[in-house]
């Protein structure tokens, strides 16, 4: 079953403005268009890390028409190079396409901000990715050096790091999200290969063969040594468990789909990259404990992550699934994972303890004078506020950072325990 590879809304939207005298109008009126926003900014928030994302990249401006344009005082065209390189929340410069308006648009799916290979497995709790792309530049990382998170999730920070060129170490606990990060940022490096076993996959789906999780695996062995390869294929699998568990689709069907899909998002993302000619950054996800990190004291250039929200959200619960799939143990996994282990208010205790264990981690392998951003929000546990923002803040002052910024961010889909989240933006200052 091959989906034909048609003009995605965001493909079309690109040529029709192309197209449009306005995507480059170079009149008289020129100045007040100097730099405009993406049509989907639309909070607070993201106005405020648009600004700072300006003033790390260096440039002086001015907000004009509504709060939806900039005008830039120090003009240059190293500076609009740059904005148009490296920015997050602009649509044009000086009537040119930015490299991320280009990017969102490569999108198989009807979510803004699920473009390339960021859709790929649902993940609740994940990161906004324009935002990362925005913070990676607000803490001044450039090409080259190395940003850190302990707890690496869907691998969203992951893969905006690629893209910036920035190389990305990250760890976490849960080998299903150490997968979603692998797949996500490696299958550009074995799409060929990826497309070379599809057909032999798919002529093995038989009730008989998918009917335990062993044979699959087992054929994967078989059919590949590539390890990149067949992670492709096992998250393809459990995003097909994750759909016929959660809302009861046709297993094979939801396969095939969600396989072709895969293919062409990966797909998007090399033809993006050899289009806007981006050097990649590099990737190494590895499973691992946030509270005793595998790193060299003072050896990365920057931190950004956000502690589980485990209080809030059960992560072993909400992934069991494939976390059986995969035939691990997930009453042994309890007791591993920051948040979940515990009752009662011990369960705050414990989590308190193990976040402040990560924190101590965080502060040992950033290099002075560098920043850690840490996203985080009181979660409601039994009719309780959980004062996590303030811990955190008090402790993390405490180890010998600085706050910089405190950003409110409303957040969205777990209203029900969390009305909002934190950006919090520390430096190592001693």
């Amino acid at each position: 079953m091959e989906i034909k590879r048609l003009k995605t809304k965001g493909e079309t939207m690109i040529e029709r403005a192309e197209n449009q005298f306005w995507a480059y109008e170079t009149g008289n009126n020129s100045d007040s268009k100097d730099l405009v926003l993406l049509d989907n900014v639309q909070f607070i928030y993201e106005l405020s890390l648009a600004e700072l994302e300006l003033k790390a990249l260096n440039v002086e401006f001015e907000v004009t028409n509504g709060l939806r344009e900039f005008k830039i005082l120090n003009k240059s065209n190293e500076q609009k190079e740059l904005i148009k390189r490296k920015g997050a929340f602009y649509k044009t410069v000086g009537g040119q396409f930015t490299d991320y308006f280009q990017i969102i648009q490569r999108n198989q799916t009807r979510s803004v901000n699920q473009y390339l290979t960021h859709w790929i497995y649902p993940y609740k709790g994940k990161f906004h990715p324009q935002m990362i792309r925005a913070l990676l530049n607000i803490i001044g990382l450039k090409e080259g050096e190395t940003v850190f998170e302990p707890f690496s999730g869907s691998g969203t920070t992951a893969l905006e790091a690629q893209l910036l060129g920035i190389n990305f170490i990250g760890i976490d606990i849960s080998p299903l999200c150490v997968i979603q990060g692998k797949v996500k940022t490696e299958s550009i490096y074995v799409i060929d290969e990826i497309k070379k076993l599809k057909s032999e996959i798919l002529a093995n789906i038989t009730p008989n063969l998918f009917q335990t999780n062993e044979n699959y695996y087992n054929l994967l062995n078989i059919l590949s040594k590539d390890e990149r390869v067949k992670n492709f294929y096992m998250l393809a699998r459990l995003l097909a468990v994750s759909d016929n568990s959660r809302r009861n689709r046709d297993f094979v069907n939801s396969f095939i789909k969600n396989v072709d899909l895969m293919i062409l998002s990966i797909e998007d993302y090399v033809e993006i990259k050899e289009k806007l000619n981006l050097k990649l950054g590099d990737v190494k996800i590895e499973i691992g404990d946030s509270r005793n990190v595998k790193l060299p004291d003072n050896s990365v250039d920057g931190i950004i992550t956000s502690p589980p929200y485990s209080i809030a959200l059960d992560y072993v619960q909400n992934d069991i699934h494939s976390l059986k799939d995969l035939s691990y143990d997930v009453l042994k996994m309890r007791d591993d994972f920051i948040g979940v282990r515990g009752n009662g208010k011990n369960k705050i205790e414990l989590y308190n303890d193990d976040m402040k264990k990560s924190y101590k981690e965080i502060y040992r392998v950033l290099k002075t004078n560098k920043y850690a951003v840490i996203v985080i929000g009181n979660a409601t546990y039994q009719g309780q506020e959980v004062k996590t923002v303030e811990l955190t803040i008090k402790f993390m002052e405490g180890l010998g950072f600085k706050l910089e910024k405190n950003i409110n961010k409303i957040i969205f889909g777990l209203y029900n325990v969390m009305k909002k989240e934190n950006i919090l933006i520390f430096k190592k200052v001693k």
